[in-house]
């Protein structure tokens, strides 16, 4: 069974679906993997070090042939018409707002696996790769505040005099928002957070962050470990309790998201103009619309002398260690999805197994 893996060329993206070091675990569980020449180079991943692990270095098409094709995106179509029909296509197909791409894919009945889709069980944790890879969005989103909030993070005492901790909200508190409560405890802010999600007090406050009290009249909590949308008077109510706490951060990071909705309006214009000049606001929400009323995607603005940034990937902006991550969940996943009948490697049924039935996409 040959397994192809295709350079990414959505504009930003710099990862990988797999590494060499996961290629040579691949190819020693008996497949053949072929991947595109250069596919590895924006993640510091060379051809050389493909080639000592045994891979066979192809073109797009070649890659795109293969029966079980590993990606870290939504296909583009024209690599939809590339591929060979009845194959297995692997990949976050971000199928919310599907541009053809997802129809074209069962119209030549090859079988899509979204990533994205990997149920949130036990058995399942090792192919997470939303937690994977928002674990690094959380860190990398605290890192990128620091290096545009032009004070310090944690207390300075100096002999040229002190610096008081910067006061750092953390809004959303799943696995994003806690990696980013812990980097910025490590970094030494007083950090606060909410979620309306009340359970997740005992997790923000094992970290060392303070929960922020407030009460919407009803819970956010939905299924899987997500959030679900409030109702129009909590959201309303949610905004009004939450202004005065946001208004006094030096920085806020936002990580609210509800899957295939626009993202919550956390804060409005009113309390951006109510923070300190040179406060720093990161919206990992900035690709669904933003956390933010004022936030731009794919941008970084000033706005009342506050500084939005609006990355929209930042997974890619550490694309080595996300690379390895993601390469690894899809591991996982693969020993699943195929087992060896008569020396032979095969597909298994994927509606037999909890995990791939849900990561199976049917329709458009």
């Amino acid at each position: 069974m040959k397994i192809g893996v295709i350079k990414e060329t959505r504009t930003g993206e710099s990862r990988v679906a797999t590494t060499p070091a996961i290629a040579k675990k691949l190819i020693g569980k008996g497949f053949t993997v072929q991947v595109e020449t250069g596919a590895g180079e924006a993640a510091h991943f060379h051809n050389d070090e493909y080639l000592e692990a045994g891979v066979e270095l192809v073109d797009r098409q070649t890659a795109l042939s293969a029966d079980l094709i590993l990606s870290v995106r939504r296909p583009l179509m024209d690599d939809v018409e590339m591929m060979a029909e009845k194959n297995v296509y692997v990949s976050h197909l971000e199928n919310c707002e599907d541009d053809g791409t997802l129809a074209k894919l069962l119209t030549k009945d090859i079988t899509p696996i979204a990533m994205e889709h990997i149920p949130r069980i036990s058995r399942a944790q090792s192919m997470d790769a939303l937690s994977s890879q928002s674990n690094i969005a959380g860190y990398r989103a605290v890192v990128e505040a620091a290096a545009r909030f032009r004070r310090f993070l944690p207390l300075m005492m100096t002999s040229a005099g002190s610096a008081k901790p910067a006061r750092l909200v953390v809004l959303g508190v799943g696995v994003a928002g806690l990696q980013a409560i812990a980097t910025a405890r490590r970094l030494g802010a007083d950090v606060y957070a909410y979620d309306v999600r009340p359970e997740t007090r005992e997790q923000v406050e094992s970290l060392g962050a303070k929960w922020i009290e407030i009460d919407v009249g009803e819970s956010g909590e939905g299924t899987g470990g997500y959030a679900k949308e409030l109702s129009d008077e909590a959201k309303q109510r949610q905004q009004e309790l939450l202004s005065d706490e946001l208004a006094k951060a030096h920085v806020i990071v936002t990580t609210a998201l509800i899957p295939c909705r626009p993202a919550p309006v956390l804060i409005p214009n009113e309390v951006v103009k109510r923070m300190r000049e040179g406060s720093v606001i990161v919206d990992l929400a900035a690709g669904n619309g933003g956390n933010c009323q004022l936030t731009e995607a794919d941008k970084v603005v000033e706005k009342h002398g506050v500084i939005l940034v609006g990355h929209t990937n930042y997974p890619s902006m550490m694309s080595t260690d996300a690379s390895n991550f993601y390469a690894q969940n899809l591991f996982n996943l693969v020993q699943i999805m195929v087992e060896e009948k008569e020396g032979q490697l095969v597909f298994n049924d994927f509606e037999e197994d909890e995990i791939t039935q849900a990561a199976q996409v049917r329709q458009a």
